[in-house]
């Protein structure tokens, strides 16, 4: 056999084992990676079916599903019990992941309380109509709300801008809503407002009409307007406001007499004093004499 032959051969067997060999160990570490990510998973709590605000879990409107470590969503339960009896504050679709801000706290109640935020308040008010739509009004839609009264001792009636930019929480019995983004025509509208705009939504519907506006949710301009009175309409200036004669006139103020510093006390000049006597010296010899002479009265 030829010696060449045989070398040839030699080198391409050695080189055959070093490529298996390294395919081997490629193979190798890759199985154990697979194997090594599948063993790292975690136990995720997810929907069973579409959750609407307002709902209470239940142990029939979950599961637990196996997902890897690296894909746990941030916020996620692991747990049952760490989801059960808790308010639904935001829409969870079917298989959606169970997230922490999609609840509230247990015991926080049903319905709209869970989803009024703190230091807000959830105002229900009457209402006939809403501008430009007949009636129809969305949750989460943004409103200006107008009231329609006769003020005291005004002549006429006049609608004034009393709350702007105010979300709506629910219309009628409805929190969220309409699964086709249709309308809902309710007479009784849920207003999210705080304390001070409570106390004022509260006195307009009871002194006067109420009417809610259509804004776009996206304009956050608070606009100052003077209100309309009736006699503005036909081209009239707006009456002022007299006081009737039952109502008393205010008191004038009392005005304070200014302060007079006192004058200094008057001090009486001295009289002059009496003139010097006259007087003569006499010199007699080596003697001196002087005489005082009576003072004479000057005319």
């Amino acid at each position: 056999m030829d010696r060449r032959f045989l070398t040839v051969l030699g080198i391409s067997l050695v080189f055959a084992l070093v490529v298996s060999s390294v395919f081997y160990q490629m193979t190798a570490r890759s199985g154990g990676n697979k194997r090594s990510e599948a063993a790292e998973t975690r136990d995720l709590v997810v929907a069973t079916r579409p959750l609407s605000v307002g709902v209470m879990v239940k142990p029939p409107d979950i599961k637990v599903v196996k997902i890897g470590t690296e894909g746990f969503p941030k916020g996620a339960f692991s747990k049952v019990e760490e989801v059960l009896d808790r308010p639904v504050v935001s829409n969870i679709l079917l298989d959606e992941p169970i997230l922490e801000g999609r609840l509230a706290v247990k015991g926080s109640g049903l319905g709209l309380a869970p989803t009024i935020p703190v230091g807000m308040r959830a105002v229900s008010v009457r209402v006939n109509d809403v501008a430009g739509v007949a009636g129809f009004v969305l949750p989460g839609m943004r409103v200006d709300v107008l009231v329609t009264g006769r003020p005291p001792n005004d002549p006429g009636s006049v609608t004034s801008t009393v709350l702007q930019n105010i979300q709506v929480l629910s219309a009628g019995q409805t929190i969220q809503a309409d699964a086709k983004g249709q309308a809902i025509q309710a007479p009784t509208v849920t207003l999210l407002v705080t304390p001070e705009q409570a106390e004022t939504l509260t006195l307009s519907n009871s002194e006067g009409r109420i009417q809610l506006v259509l804004r776009n949710s996206s304009d956050q301009t608070i606009e100052k307007t003077p209100g309309r009175a009736v006699g503005e309409l036909y081209g009239r200036a707006r009456v002022p406001v007299k006081p009737t004669q039952d109502e008393p006139k205010p008191r004038p103020r009392p005005v304070a007499a200014p302060i007079v510093a006192p004058a200094p006390p008057v001090v009486a000049a001295a009289p002059p004093p009496p003139p010097p006597p006259d007087q003569v010296v006499v010199i007699r010899g080596t003697t001196k004499t002087v005489e005082t002479l009576p003072n004479r009265v000057h005319n």
